[in-house]
């Protein structure tokens, strides 16, 4: 929604705040976490230095209101998500784990004593969390997980692993979740019996541990948690969690912030792309006059103008209450389908100096791989759809 990419003239129907939250971002991103992509992407490390400014943009549960958060509207926030990825998916994963997943699960599940302990702090950076679904063995079928929280006498007793966990070792909380046994009237090892955890960093029987040799998401922390007996208070419990849905709804949120997100990354390949071929010259003139580079640049151009308008939508239908999961999901999928082959043909375009990190498009490429597989696959999304136009499920 800038500059040449605005061609359906979205930026009028913002408010002063939408501007004023995307260009703050936009800003911030250029001066201060641009400088240090480079570094970060080949330690493959986060710039952990950082952490109080992202807090400060206000960006960490940026669509809660109350506790010291932003209450933004759903399209100020998702503007705010797509310039974070507009520097690197990196970023934007870590103000997705952290505020649509991990804060969002204590602000919807939680106790008013849980919300008060966690969520100002969390807003203002000072606490970190992590969201634990994905298993070793469970990842596109959550229903499955294995891990178990056996209700004891004075609690539970939370036992199994969780894999590519968002900031595991740096969470201070992590939100887990698990299938009680011992629950009256509800099948262990049904999707009912899921419920929500509150595991602080610390307890004893918790531990976890980094993903190494990453080729994408390298801006970012990935990790394994593992759970070995570790025994809970009964106040751990997110309360208000009932069933499989719970963690769904959170994932609602997520997908929806990438939706935004990649829109960031796809804008950020185009721009080079557009302005490498304007300067680059071979045959005697710039790229850009030739046919067929002017065609890739028409079509990434109207891929992510369709993307901009899902996006808008889709923003319109949540700030009402009308957003289904259906629709989020087709966002998800689609727009990040966008995202990828706009990274591709911008590499294409920016040819052999299209591999170096001088340039953002490969590093984009790489994160939107992950993308694509992470919040549900591309697969997963249209099976949902599938199922939405033919009420006939076929995911297994």
């Amino acid at each position: 929604m800038n500059g040449n990419l605005d061609l359906y003239c979205l930026d009028d129907l913002l408010s002063p705040e939408d501007l004023s939250v995307r260009d703050r971002i936009r800003t911030w991103v250029q001066t201060r976490f641009a400088p240090e992509i480079n570094r970060c992407w080949n330690a493959g490390t986060f710039p952990l230095e950082l952490i109080p400014e992202i807090a400060a943009l206000g960006v960490f549960g940026g669509n809660i209101e109350g506790y010291g958060c932003s209450g933004w509207s759903p399209l100020t926030y998702g503007l705010a998500l797509q310039e974070l990825e507009r520097g690197d998916t990196g970023l934007r994963t870590f103000a997705s784990v952290q505020g649509a997943l991990a804060m969002n699960a204590i602000h919807m599940f939680g106790s008013d004593a849980q919300r008060n302990q966690w969520l100002p702090g969390m807003a203002r950076g000072e606490k970190l969390g992590c969201f634990g679904l994905t298993e070793p063995d469970h990842g596109s079928n959550p229903g499955g997980m294995e891990t178990r929280a056996v209700k004891t006498a004075d609690g539970y007793e939370l036992t199994g692993s969780k894999k590519w966990i968002g900031g595991g070792v740096l969470a201070d909380v992590a939100v887990v979740w698990a299938k009680v046994e011992n629950e009256p009237g509800i099948d262990p090892s049904s999707a009912a019996a899921v419920r929500g955890f509150l595991v602080p960093r610390g307890t004893p029987g918790f531990t976890a541990s980094v993903i190494e040799g990453k080729y994408s998401l390298r801006i970012g922390i990935t990790c394994r948690l593992e759970f070995d007996r570790c025994k809970l208070p009964s106040n751990a419990i997110l309360p208000g969690s009932n069933g499989l849905k719970s963690p769904l709804q959170c994932l609602n949120h997520a997908r929806y912030g990438i939706a935004w997100g990649v829109l960031g990354a796809a804008q950020a390949c185009f721009e080079e792309a557009r302005s490498y071929a304007m300067q680059r010259h071979q045959f005697g003139k710039p790229l850009a006059s030739f046919q067929l580079v002017q065609r890739k640049l028409a079509l990434m151009a109207d891929e992510i103008t369709g993307a901009q308008l899902m996006a808008f939508r889709l923003a319109q239908l949540k700030a009402a209450g009308k957003a289904t999961f259906v629709q989020i999901s087709i966002a998800k999928r689609h727009n990040v389908a966008v995202a990828l082959n706009v990274a591709r043909t911008a590499r294409e375009i920016l040819g052999g100096v299209g591999i170096l990190d001088e340039h953002v498009s490969f590093r984009h490429m790489c994160n939107l791989e992950s993308v694509q597989t992470y919040e549900g696959t591309e697969e997963m999304h249209l099976l949902i759809l599938g199922e939405h136009l033919t009420q006939i499920p076929a995911f297994a």
